[in-house]
């Protein structure tokens, strides 16, 4: 029996992801969560050997969550299911110590299979996903100075770009907005911007918005 946890602030993915589990007798609900504090006090409690993980929720998430999650549950194989395909994120999830990373769009068969996989102890990245990680890097991406931000630094980023104000931000991330303020000073020095038009043109020009 492959004991699950859900990590996702949206009720409907989470309804959705709870029908399609109730399908497969093998794959059993155990847990849900809708917030990064609820996903590190469910997998103490429920005790699951899968965590399927969005990528953004309020409090910890992302990166961020993926690496204290590994740290707290080292034997706990995590898959990231998200709504970005980009190589970036995938690519970060991976590197922080998810174990699998696949798109909200993917079928419902490729889900299973990837939940096998990965409980299995095995890896799965939805193909797509991989194939850019592989082959959509550029030379001028290869040396990106965004590549050079760390993983918070990157997620300030990702939020600015989506329009969300420090103060939002230090708010999902039980910062200071002095400290986020910081943040978003340091990656616009890495990256060789001024102002946050520059940021938003930065993103597109490298497919990151």
């Amino acid at each position: 029996m492959i004991r699950i946890l859900i990590g996702d602030d949206h009720a409907i993915v989470r309804q959705g992801l709870r029908q399609v589990l109730a399908l497969i007798p093998e794959l059993e609900l155990v847990g849900e969560a809708k917030n990064g504090w609820e996903v590190i006090e469910q997998a103490r409690t429920c005790k699951p050997n899968l965590l399927l993980l969005d990528m953004n929720m309020p409090g910890p998430s992302g990166v961020e969550l993926i690496k204290r999650m590994h740290e707290e549950a080292p034997r706990l194989p995590i898959l990231v299911l998200s709504m970005h395909g980009e190589s970036q994120i995938a690519g970060r999830a991976i590197k922080a110590g998810a174990a699998g990373y696949l798109t909200k769009d993917s079928e419902p068969e490729t889900l299973i299979h990837a939940i096998r996989q990965v409980a299995g102890g095995g890896h799965y990245i939805e193909s797509a996903v991989a194939e850019r990680l592989l082959f959509d890097r550029s030379a001028r991406e290869a040396v990106a100075p965004h590549l050079a931000l760390s993983d918070r630094e990157y997620q300030v980023f990702q939020m600015l770009v989506k329009g969300r104000g420090i103060n939002e931000i230090a708010e999902e991330f039980h910062l200071s907005a002095k400290t986020i303020s910081t943040h978003k000073s340091r990656l616009l020095q890495k990256l060789g911007l001024d102002n946050l038009s520059d940021l938003v043109r930065y993103a597109i020009n490298h497919d990151l918005q």
